[in-house]
């Protein structure tokens, strides 16, 4: 008999819809029965690539004794971190301050007004390791619950005073200007905390740390720091060559268990592989190296192939295991490989770092254990014959492979990372001069548009033609980002017009009193007992770090200074805990870099701007927009200038233009004297 949360969307909540466990959906419902039974409640939140939050589902949620204890005793909530990222936030807040750390599965206690007393991660069946079984502490909470609710009162409310403490805002009085000396020491600390042999920042367990890659290499085209340049270049290197990147597939895995990214945990968010692809298309444009092309390109094909709804957007993550088993997928064992290659040289395994005890709990995760240069020196082949070998031998693999059960996929779509992987798409159309990653750019921009309510009232996740959940900071931060990003790729100014339409929505709904800041809630979400700002970064950029890039580049292209302003004491407020922790702050601190250099708008107008657009795709301009007329009365947001047939190029900044140019400075940042 399947509990209440056969009803919901979620795969994740699907997944537990089957558990004896009396499982209700995250609403008002629950809290109002539990306050009509005088009981607490379960909070029990994770995702559907959570590795623990299956164990402890196998271990806890479906035993039939555990799940009769809670049903007599709590009211029990299952909860989709990824659909209430801000109940998410508000409860693994408490749960850190409680214990000191967090992670999923969250298991919180809490009382009917929503406000948490007890909590925790994982918990076993049995005591093990200094943590008492799930059994044992709820237990403890039931007896507390009923002998001592003077205790628990005091507790919930001690708990969300210094939960309203901890979100509280203010503007600063006074103010900090970013300067380009900031930029160089935020790299200076963040080029400390760099492992300078294996290339990431600090010990496992190793997030791919985009935002931090991606300020090293804007850092060094604006000042040339060598340093800068070699770890980012370094960091992605690794990555792509070790077992966070799918060698066969294509696609990176969520972060690396080890400090070399040999041993991934086999999860692919959509996220991750948004950002990286980003960062990558950076890596390119920089260096104009072709394997940071081919991983974009093989990394797209993955997202098409196994990520993307047909004739929706992209789904948001795959799982960790399949059959159980965390990789299985993924592997191969020494007599597989050789079963599926049987007239392969040594040396492809080798390559491919594939050994007979197997690298990973006796089977082999495929990364390159050498170089191609390696590889072929040492067997006296040529370097391309050695790619076209590992080219057919990876289509064998690739093909044995898919005849496996494949993990489970989670098919909702979410807003915010469906954006970020459309600024990456449409970054991917400039870096790679590839037209057709911007068409497809376009097609997903206007799907989302038209299927996401922005019209009337924006939702966060959209699954089987139905939109949810009201859309948070993020989503609406990332999309804004996004439109600004396709506008300049496909030359299109509807884009930019609902940049500011939503720009205007999260004025009216997000807005923070006496603060430059925004909610990440707006003012129609009433989740959780409080509002506060996201910060610093997450998995992904901090959302009021993005809206602060929004507001900058639309205040100059729509002529609203109170916009540039904004932008500009968003980052004031920043400036002090961006610098000191800079790998927390990396979105922050790309914009503060960007904003000391000096944003840049650059219209091309005249009959002949092709070769212009060919030109500056070319170039790497980070803190540029660009867009091109090539026709009379084009009408352009900030600028009506006289329509000339020859070519004119205008650029300016916040607050002067260079005169009309016939070509384009040599100097690669259009610096303005």
């Amino acid at each position: 008999m399947p509990n209440q949360l056969i009803h919901e969307q979620s795969p994740y909540l699907l997944q537990h819809a089957h558990n004896p466990v009396d499982w209700q959906p995250w609403g008002d419902a629950a809290f109002e029965r539990a306050q009509k039974e005088n009981k607490p409640l379960i909070v029990s939140i994770g995702y559907s690539a959570c590795h623990w939050c299956h164990v402890m589902e196998h271990e806890s949620f479906e035993d039939a004794a555990t799940a009769e204890f809670m049903n007599e005793h709590f009211i029990n909530v299952k909860v989709d971190r990824e659909e209430y990222p801000e109940v998410d936030d508000f409860y693994m807040t408490a749960v850190q301050a409680i214990s000191g750390s967090g992670g999923w599965p969250l298991n919180v206690f809490v009382t009917p007004e929503k406000l948490p007393f007890y909590g925790g991660t994982y918990f076993p069946p049995i005591p093990a390791h200094g943590r008492p079984s799930w059994k044992q502490l709820m237990q403890r909470m039931a007896e507390v619950w009923q002998n001592k609710p003077e205790e628990i009162a005091q507790q919930a409310h001690q708990m969300l005073g210094y939960l309203q403490n901890a979100a509280k805002v203010s503007a600063k009085s006074e103010w900090e200007e970013w300067m380009m000396d900031d930029a160089q020491k935020a790299a200076i600390i963040m080029l400390q905390q760099a492992d300078k042999v294996n290339g990431g920042f600090g010990r496992a367990p190793k997030f791919p740390s985009t935002m931090s890659i991606q300020f090293l290499l804007e850092n060094y085209h604006f000042t040339r720091n060598e340093e800068s340049l070699q770890h980012a270049l370094l960091s992605l290197d690794k990555m792509i060559a070790g077992g966070i990147y799918d060698q066969i597939g294509g696609g990176f895995s969520r972060y690396s268990v080890d400090d070399f990214w040999l041993v991934p945990h086999f999860e692919k968010m959509l996220y991750d592989n948004a950002m990286l692809l980003n960062v990558l298309c950076d890596a390119f444009a920089l260096t104009g190296d072709k394997h940071y092309k081919d991983v974009i390109e093989q990394s797209i094909d993955f997202l098409l192939r196994e990520m993307k709804q047909n004739d929706a957007g992209f789904y948001s993550a795959l799982d960790a295991d399949s059959e159980g088993v965390e990789g299985k997928f993924y592997t191969f064992s020494f007599d597989e490989f050789s079963a599926i290659l049987p007239d392969a040289a040594d040396y492809i395994a080798s390559y491919f770092g594939v050994e007979k005890r197997g690298n990973w709990e006796h089977t082999n995760i495929l990364h390159r254990s050498q170089s191609l240069e390696q590889i072929a020196s040492q067997n006296s082949i040529g370097v391309q014959d050695l790619e076209l070998e590992i080219e057919h031998a990876k289509s064998k693999l690739f093909a044995a492979r898919e005849k496996r059960i494949r993990p489970g996929t989670d098919d909702k779509i979410l807003l915010s990372w469906n954006a970020l992987l459309n600024t990456s798409l449409s970054k991917a159309s400039v870096a790679l001069s590839h037209r057709p990653y911007a068409v497809l750019a376009a097609q997903h921009m206007d799907w989302m548009l038209q299927h996401f309510d922005l019209d009337s009232s924006p939702k966060h996740t959209w699954k089987a033609g139905l939109a949810r959940i009201t859309a948070n900071l993020d989503d609406l931060a990332n999309l804004i980002q996004s439109l600004i990003q396709l506008s300049m790729a496909v030359n299109e100014e509807k884009y930019l017009i609902k940049a500011v339409e939503l720009t205007k929505y999260v004025y009216q709904h997000f807005s923070i009193p006496n603060s430059p800041m925004f909610f990440f809630t707006s003012d129609v979400q009433h989740e959780v007992p409080l509002r506060k700002p996201e910060l610093y970064d997450g998995v992904t950029p901090s959302s009021n770090a993005v809206m602060a890039h929004n507001l900058h580049l639309l205040g100059m292209l729509s002529e609203r200074v109170d916009w540039i302003a904004q932008s500009e004491s968003m980052l004031s407020e920043m400036k002090g805990q961006a610098l000191r922790y800079p790998t927390s702050f990396g979105f922050w601190n790309i914009i503060g870099q960007r904003i000391a250099q000096g944003y840049k708008t650059i219209v091309v107008s005249g009959e002949e701007t092709d070769q212009v657009l060919v030109e500056l795709q070319k170039k790497f301009l980070p803190n540029c927009y660009y867009f091109f007329e090539k026709k009379e009365n084009f009408v352009t947001m900030p600028f009506g200038k006289q329509f000339k047939k020859e070519t004119q190029i205008f650029i300016c900044t916040k607050n002067s233009c260079l005169p009309a140019l016939t070509k384009l400075p040599e100097n690669p940042d259009f610096a303005i004297l």
